[in-house]
């Protein structure tokens, strides 16, 4: 009874025989939003299904609590159990039908609701539990694997220190900015200055490789954000400060090549007039690189038919053309998506033999001629190399408009650019929207890309440049180049991305693929993403092809633009962010 304030009016002083009144408040200033309850017992075990905590939410708490908010509970010898809330549940306080006539007729004339009769439970799920190590000024806080179960009644309080948010997410201090950690579409917030938490990406060799180098994945709809989301990131990797060691001991910055098929990278030359002093004010606080990176240039790929405007960003234009020498050593530029294996053997022997005679200096129509020759067809025939039905199969294939509008154009040869492309700190943007082809889109794109991996594990490289230089490959509408379908070409692109992707860590070379339909994207390369960026998608198949959590993916397509999931594991826990609202460079056209 000493808990209680009973008032100064008592039976004695009143002379009467009423009981005494007594406040049912307990003295004292609330310390959480709850306490453990072990009315159905408290149990934490080695297998998700085997836990079972809950709390009851006190009455002055319940408005504020959300499912996914991060929890702290207290043990009694200063440890602390990092959890958030999985679900939450109102019971009856006493044993009653409400679904009655006459509770529902006096519920629909209050213009509150009164709850007096029920409790509200929350579902915890732990994460992590919270210790210091150390002593003295060399304590450090960490987080192991859940141990131990908290004692019944122990007070659940909201977590709302910024260092142990991000030791119990296993959130890095430093690294890549990518959002602010959120609850259901709002920002979780502390008592901190800046309130908000920022969530990065590990970026330093202290505890591994550099998760750039590990790869990364944006997938969004069309108006989540996505491209928004990926300039702010890809801005981050161009920061002056940001530099990665090289297998010769050189810290060298990056080099990011964009391809761009809706003509938008190339702005991040610019700076975003929407942004204010008080924006950058409170970006340069969290250290967030922003502004136009004037080290931008667009490489535009010169194509018959097609032409380049760009009066929407002020970048330097670099015109060239992909010379036909490179299919000596990637065939498949030109097998197109229907050759079989047999066809392929025949189109890289009649390369073989073309390169053989003209060398480096032969063109695509120069090998037009070539195959288009009577007398080359019936040797191979004859000789029992190329049945004839096949040569006339691959000569349909390897004569297209396409490749007439690609090859050899009237623009310098990307191949001797090497050192204007690959660029340490620049970012290289190659624009396709002007390309009306789609088979001449996929063929810059590849040639491009692929020149770039081969030189990368190349042990004997052409281009030194590349081979020396960290590298961020970035691949918007990736889902149109590393698709799954069943073709020689297709599976030629697979193998030679996924082995990049595995030697990325050793050789700095990063994928950063984004796309829309991430299901169309091969599950080979799929198995070498490190780190999903997830924003709004409406597509189921789309939603389960990303392998987010289950409690993440139902929240996928309910989310807002600027919203996203991050799951990447070897960086934190699987969490829900929220990106910047502004673009740090220019974003959108007028």
């Amino acid at each position: 009874m000493g808990d209680f304030d009973t008032g100064t009016s008592s039976a004695a002083t009143r002379g009467d025989d009423r009981f005494d009144s007594m406040a049912t408040d307990p003295v004292g200033t609330d310390r959480g939003i709850g306490t453990l309850s072990a009315a159905e017992g408290l149990r934490i075990g080695e297998e998700e299904d085997e836990t079972h905590l809950q709390a009851y939410v006190t009455a002055d708490n319940r408005e504020d609590v959300r499912v996914g908010k991060y929890l702290l509970v207290g043990y009694p010898d200063g440890e602390k159990l990092f959890c958030r809330i999985c679900a939450l549940e109102y019971r009856q306080e006493y044993r009653v039908d409400d679904a009655t006539e006459i509770h529902s007729k006096r519920a629909m004339r209050r213009e509150d609701i009164e709850e007096t009769d029920y409790k509200l439970m929350a579902d915890l799920e732990p994460v992590a539990i919270l210790y210091e190590d150390g002593d003295g000024s060399e304590v450090e806080l960490k987080r192991r694997m859940t141990d131990r179960v908290p004692k019944p009644k122990s007070v659940v309080r909201e977590a709302s220190d910024k260092s142990e948010i991000k030791t119990g997410l296993k959130m890095p201090g430093d690294g890549v900015f990518l959002g602010h950690l959120s609850v259901g579409g709002e920002k979780v917030r502390t008592a901190a200055e800046p309130p908000t938490i920022d969530y990065r990406l590990k970026d330093d060799y202290e505890d591994g490789d550099p998760l750039v180098f590990r790869h990364t994945l944006v997938a969004g709809g069309t108006g989540s954000g996505k491209t928004h989301g990926a300039k702010n990131v890809l801005r981050q990797f161009l920061a002056d400060e940001r530099r990665y060691e090289m297998e010769d001991g050189a810290n060298r910055r990056a080099a990011v090549v964009q391809f761009d098929p809706q003509d938008e990278y190339a702005q991040m030359h610019d700076d975003n007039p929407d942004v204010t002093a008080e924006d950058e004010r409170r970006w340069e606080s969290e250290n967030v690189a922003h502004g136009g990176h004037d080290d931008t240039k667009a490489f535009v790929p010169k194509v018959e038919g097609g032409s380049y405007a760009a009066d929407h960003h002020r970048a330097e234009q670099v015109a060239f053309t992909i010379p036909f020498s490179m299919v000596a050593r990637r065939p498949w530029l030109v097998a197109g998506a229907s050759l079989n294996d047999n066809q392929y053997n025949a189109l890289r022997l009649l390369l073989d033999r073309f390169f053989d005679q003209y060398g480096e200096a032969g063109t695509y129509e120069d090998f037009v001629d070539y195959i288009d020759d009577p007398a080359l067809r019936e040797e191979l025939d004859e000789s029992g190399r190329v049945h004839e039905a096949t040569y006339d199969a691959v000569k349909r294939r390897a004569i297209s408009s396409a490749f007439y509008s690609v090859f050899d154009q009237d623009a310098r040869p990307i191949t001797d650019q090497i050192q204007q492309f690959v660029k340490p700190g620049q970012l290289s943007v190659v624009p396709t929207y002007h390309l009306n082809d789609s088979r001449a889109t996929e063929v810059v794109v590849l040639a491009l890309a692929s020149l770039l991996v081969d030189e990368k594990l190349s042990n004997d490289p052409t281009y030194t440049r590349i081979k020396e230089t960290p590298l961020v490959v970035g691949m918007d509408e990736a889902h149109n180049f590393l698709t799954d379908a069943d073709s020689v070409q297709s599976r030629k692109v697979i193998t030679k991305f996924t082995e990049a992707a595995k030697q990325g860590r050793k050789e700095r070379l990063g994928l950063f693929l984004i796309t829309q339909d991430p299901q169309d994207i091969d599950d080979a390369v799929f198995k070498q993403i490190n780190t999903t960026v997830v924003l709004n998608l409406g597509d189921e198949d789309a939603i389960k092809s990303v392998n987010i959590p289950a409690e993440l993916e139902g929240k996928v397509p309910y989310m807002e633009k600027g919203q996203m999931v991050v799951y990447s594991p070897d960086n934190s826990e699987p969490v829900e962010i929220i990106g910047l609202s502004k673009c740090v460079t220019k974003h959108g056209r007028d």
